[in-house]
């Protein structure tokens, strides 16, 4: 993997534990946000696994752990799956091979799920009171971190 696309993957996922809050909570926009991540991570997930492989989990881990932190009620947690599985169908059915294309389609999709976790985590910044605990993270192991 190219080092620019690893740090924009890297960022991707240290940004989305600082976006992470009871999705209740959320107002309309924060969730939508969310589900246009949701959409985006699941673009990343088909795009990896394009040169890497089906058997690679790395965006689906992350976004199983972003569902388990958000703590949606069922009926969001349904649309963050929905959008999720939508990005991942479009990608899949539009890039069949690793290449050069795959690669740069691999890197927009991860600059754009950046932007969206680091709009989130300064939403969040705006709005938790001093003091407040980190949300726990998406992250596998502190190494991730």
């Amino acid at each position: 993997m190219n080092r620019p696309l690893f740090h924009a993957l890297a960022a991707l996922a240290l940004l989305i534990p600082a976006a992470a809050a009871v999705a209740q909570d959320r107002g309309p926009v924060e969730r939508q946000k969310l589900l246009d991540l949701a959409f985006t991570i699941g673009e990343s997930h088909a795009l990896r696994q394009v040169c890497q492989g089906a058997g690679d989990q790395y965006w689906r881990s992350r976004m199983v752990r972003l569902t388990e932190v958000e703590k949606a009620d069922q009926a969001f947690d349904a649309q963050l799956r929905d959008k999720f599985n939508t990005g991942f169908a479009a990608r899949q059915g539009e890039f069949p091979a690793c290449d050069d294309t795959s690669r740069r389609a691999e890197q927009a999709a991860a600059r754009h799920g950046q932007a969206i976790a680091a709009q989130l985590a300064q939403s969040m910044r705006t709005r938790a009171p001093d003091g407040q605990a980190t949300p726990d993270s998406v992250a596998d192991d502190e190494a991730a971190r």
